[in-house]
């Protein structure tokens, strides 16, 4: 069963590139006391997820954050390296690039896919949601292969 809009974030720990590597960040380190909105992908570098989705919330980033966001994050189920190494690459320097690199937190919330077709074995569906205090406030799953109810331009209009 996925998590809802009411649930609780689950107490997971992932990766983030730090100055020295990969570093731990927990669910607590990024939710606490900050609104927060996060989007995920099935995969970096991938072209819905590098044409359309990270983009879309590159180009709102002030936006977003003028309406009271304190952090963007990006998540997909790819290790630190290549969250670093796509954000760098997109310029999304106002967005934190979470690793789920085991699909700890994805299979938390209950939102994975099974992309072993493709030759990507168990994946992030591709969804937003919008978290107060560690409580989602608003949650958008995807449809499988749309951008739509997850894009930053609908997510803005929510805020």
């Amino acid at each position: 069963m996925s998590i809802q809009s009411g649930d609780k974030i689950p107490a997971v720990t992932m990766k983030v590139m730090g100055e020295k590597g990969p570093q731990d960040i927990t669910t607590e380190d990024i939710f606490s006391g900050k609104k927060v909105v996060l989007f995920a992908v099935p995969g970096a570098f991938t072209p819905g997820c590098s044409l359309s989705h990270l983009p879309g919330y590159i180009v709102n980033a002030d936006k977003i954050k003028a309406a009271g966001v304190d952090t963007i994050v990006c998540m997909a189920v790819n290790d630190a390296f290549v969250m670093d190494a796509w954000g760098k690459s997109q310029n999304a320097e106002e967005i934190l690039m979470l690793a789920d690199g085991n699909g700890d937190f994805t299979k938390a919330l209950g939102l994975e896919m099974d992309g072993s077709g493709f030759g990507l074995g168990s994946r992030s569906k591709r969804f937003a949601m919008i978290v107060d205090n560690g409580t989602i406030s608003h949650l958008a799953v995807e449809p499988a292969g749309g951008i739509d109810v997850s894009a930053a331009e609908k997510i803005l209009a929510l805020l």
